[in-house]
């Protein structure tokens, strides 16, 4: 590209979209990259404060913004996304399924690191909805060496910097301990809590077992659920380090394969994780505060076990910066630091 004076742009080529700014009233291009200036268009330049304008000069080896933009929206999306249309040299990825975002965050750093191009994005690991939007991405000059680009697509290879795993619909199964509930003492508050704690994702509940502190009978509950199908298990009650708190025991006794006893997370310490046989089924044991808390580690965990995203015991490790919930007056999870 070349600098001149707008005086002197009657028919050379924009390379660049020109953006008028009204406050409160409008903030868009009102030239498009690849205009061909006229006339009555230099009055019109100057009242948006384009006293020089960049004009197209034919370089084999530099790419236009759009371009690269459309480079790198390539090397960041996979097949459950849609691009907007290019605008001012940016590209943005929308969602076009329910599903858990996944960050290749070297590769994203990677990227960010070669300079002249950025990719913005939403964290990873939290859910989304169609029409959400994922990251944004551009170049910052103009022109950029078609060389640069190419460093950016090897730095980037592999697979796309962003993923959306579908949520799968699980059948799943509950299992209410403790000697209280079991007796009729109290009443079963928390078996409605992660009835409509699942209900956010595609679900079906397809059995409902209650038992006392015994380890066996906790384990055969288990065991009938998995029998019939369940793709997750889920027990509350009985997760302390207390004499009568046999859930974890009883978890391991099933054959589940114990993943993490505990997680850095507040509220949610005694979060226990395991899976069942070659399928992967999560059997998972829910501490007591997932009663009473309105956000949990239960938050932070379900949209991986939805989308069969499987968990290892560092995923849980890496929760505990951003693991500790405030318990703001006005929740507004997951537009907050929890999980992050």
């Amino acid at each position: 590209m070349k600098l001149i004076k707008t005086e002197e742009a009657v028919g050379q080529i924009l390379c660049h979209d020109m953006t008028q700014i009204i406050p409160g009233v409008t903030k868009d291009a009102v030239f498009r990259k690849g205009h061909i200036v006229t006339e009555e268009d230099i009055p019109v330049l100057l009242s948006i404060g384009k006293d020089h304008l960049y004009v197209w000069e034919n370089n084999e080896n530099m790419l236009h913004e759009n371009d690269a933009a459309q480079i790198l929206y390539d090397l960041c999306a996979d097949s459950h996304v849609h691009p907007s249309p290019v605008k001012e040299g940016k590209i943005e990825l929308i969602a076009d399924i329910d599903g858990l975002l996944k960050v290749d965050r070297e590769n994203l750093l990677a990227v960010n690191s070669l300079g002249e191009m950025m990719i913005a994005s939403r964290h990873g690991d939290f859910p989304v909805h169609p029409g959400d939007k994922i990251a944004g991405t551009r170049v910052i000059p103009l022109v950029i060496e078609k060389e640069k680009m190419e460093r950016a697509r090897a730095v980037a290879a592999g697979g796309p910097i962003f993923r959306i795993l579908p949520f799968r619909k699980k059948k799943v199964g509950i299992v209410t301990t403790g000697n209280e509930v079991f007796h009729g003492r109290i009443e079963d508050r928390f078996t409605p809590v992660i009835r409509e704690k699942v209900g956010e994702y595609p679900s079906e509940i397809i059995g409902h077992e209650v038992s006392d502190d015994d380890r066996d009978r906790i384990c055969g509950c288990i065991c009938r659920l998995l029998d019939k199908g369940a793709d997750l298990v889920v027990c509350t009650g009985g997760m302390s380090v207390d004499p009568d708190d046999r859930t974890p025991a009883a978890i391991r006794e099933s054959g589940a394969r114990i993943v993490s006893y505990g997680a850095p997370v507040l509220p949610g310490a005694m979060f226990l994780l395991s899976y069942y046989g070659d399928g992967n089924i999560p059997v998972i044991g829910v501490p007591g505060c997932a009663m009473y808390n309105k956000r949990t580690v239960l938050d932070l965990v379900l949209p991986h076990l939805f989308a069969d995203d499987l968990l290892e015991k560092k995923d849980l490790n890496r929760l505990g910066e951003g693991g500790l919930c405030l318990n703001c007056r006005v929740c507004t999870f997951p537009n907050c630091g929890f999980g992050k």
